[in-house]
């Protein structure tokens, strides 16, 4: 079930009016558990089990940690609940990855490696990544761990987060279940407000963008650079409609049951700089990696380099780059079982590891200071690389990359076929125009009040703009895969 689809509607209106209708916290909280479930079985029925059983790892974990005297004794259980989500996520996610990249070996030696057909659950790689940090930050103390089943149930199965994030920690969201959470005007108002917002973003620029993108990176030979071009830049905009306009809807649905969801876009291709770009895009997996495996890998390896390094750069810039390096690997092979993914987040490894050596070399404050020309340059240099890397990322394999990069670069081949899809231009200078219109607005998206009358008739066009102007069909989200 995805929030396009007109099952999802239905399912929405009918768990408001059954929570509206209960009166008492308790019956709200289990019918909104249960709701995650159904929502979660829309897909497959046995990754309930899954969920479940992931739920109770954390769950158990978190509380055998919370008896325990000190963190001595909360390291097993802190090992052994990170030990069991990892195999759970390896398993269902890079078994077949593994098999494949193990088979010629075996062949050497004459033997055949079968390689495992595993349905990859949706949602694994952000429910895993919520518990692991649940039982985290009981362990440092950071969080106490929760007593009631219920409500651990309620943060692991809500449905908004569920199948694509954004990934919400224990303390964002179990420290508001303090609170009653009756259906109230304003935050169903806010809510509806934020998800339509995202359903447009999703329907009349994701979904529009991707009729230009997926013919030309199915077969980049065919098309000339300029097509080619255009088609990354078409990508560029439909993988952040496609994933700001899902985190939209789900904040917007989590805000209409009283909840409040983190941030996870700020318009990211404003940067001046990559590390900016990692401020401002994914938000909640880039504090992740940050909280859960980047200092403490930055930690470790500082405790190793004892002396200075050239040019007056501190141990700290090296171990800095080394843990982002192993950070931006790991997040690349995170969103998906194959090197093209490995490669776009090494990437970005060495680019922010770069970015850091640089700027401590040159000194903070210096490294701070754009004029306009600098600020210019900046954006496009990063711009230019965020498209670069696009490419793997949304390339199938090295030889499709290396054939769009060879003709990004006006490098072999035939002219090609040269293809202006209208629409898509028309979207892409849409998009262009928001961008200009949150930078004069200090980083605030245009959206509707509701409050205001003349909201109403914009509503109604707008849903009608969707009907007539969408393309034909629903795309996936472009997250649910990973």
């Amino acid at each position: 079930m995805i929030f396009t689809s007109v099952e999802f509607l239905v399912f929405l209106v009918l768990l408001l009016v059954m929570v509206g209708l209960a009166r008492r916290e308790a019956p709200r909280r289990a019918v909104l558990i249960a709701a995650g479930y159904v929502f979660y079985a829309w897909s497959d029925w046995r990754a309930c089990f899954l969920l479940l059983g992931v739920t109770l790892v954390g769950y158990l974990g978190g509380r055998a940690m919370g008896r325990a005297a000190d963190r001595a004794a909360r390291r097993p259980w802190l090992a052994a609940g990170i030990a069991l989500n990892l195999a759970v996520l390896a398993f269902f996610k890079y078994a077949g990855f593994l098999a494949g990249n193990l088979q010629p070996l075996f062949r050497i030696a004459g033997l055949e490696l079968p390689r495992p057909e595993i349905l990859l659950p949706v949602g694994i790689s952000f429910y895993t990544f919520q518990c692991i940090s649940y039982l985290s930050d009981v362990y440092r103390g950071a969080l106490p761990a929760h007593r009631g089943l219920r409500d651990y149930l309620l943060f692991t199965a809500f449905f908004p987060q569920l199948l694509a994030g954004p990934i919400v920690r224990g303390g964002q969201f179990l420290p508001q279940l303090e609170r009653e959470h009756p259906l109230r005007a304003g935050d169903l108002r806010l809510g509806a407000e934020r998800f339509v917002r995202g359903l447009t973003k999703k329907l009349l620029f994701a979904d529009t963008l991707g009729v230009w993108v997926d013919p030309v990176f199915a077969h980049p030979a065919a098309y000339s650079p300029d097509t080619i071009w255009l088609a990354v830049l078409a990508y560029a905009g439909q993988i952040y409609y496609d994933f700001s306009g899902y985190t939209d809807m789900a904040i917007g649905a989590a805000r209409m049951f009283g909840f409040e969801y983190p941030e996870n876009f700020r318009h990211p291709y404003r940067s001046l700089s990559i590390a900016e770009f990692w401020q401002r895009w994914h938000i909640t997996l880039s504090h992740w990696l940050r909280d859960y495996l980047f200092l403490p890998l930055a930690y470790a390896l500082s405790r190793r380099i004892e002396a200075d390094r050239p040019l007056g750069v501190r141990a700290e810039t090296w171990s800095y780059a080394g843990a982002i390096l192993i950070t931006m690997f790991l997040g690349g092979l995170w969103h998906g079982a194959s090197w093209t993914f490995v490669a776009w987040g090494t990437l970005h490894g060495l680019a922010l590891a770069v970015h850091r050596i640089v700027r401590d070399a040159r000194g903070r404050r210096r490294s701070g200071r754009y004029g306009v020309a600098g600020k210019v340059g900046s954006w496009a240099l990063t711009f230019l690389f965020l498209l670069v890397t696009w490419v793997l990322f949304r390339a199938p394999d090295f030889t499709t990359a290396w054939t769009m990069l060879r003709r990004m670069a006006f490098l072999g081949g035939p002219a090609g076929i040269q293809w202006f899809y209208v629409q898509g231009l028309v979207t892409l200078a849409m998009g262009v125009a928001l961008h200009l219109w949150s930078i004069r607005n200090g980083d605030r998206s245009p959206g509707l009040d509701l409050r205001r009358p003349l909201a109403w008739p914009a509503l109604v066009a707008l849903l009608l703009a969707l009907t007539l102007f969408a393309p034909v069909g629903r795309c996936p989200f472009i997250y649910l895969q990973f």
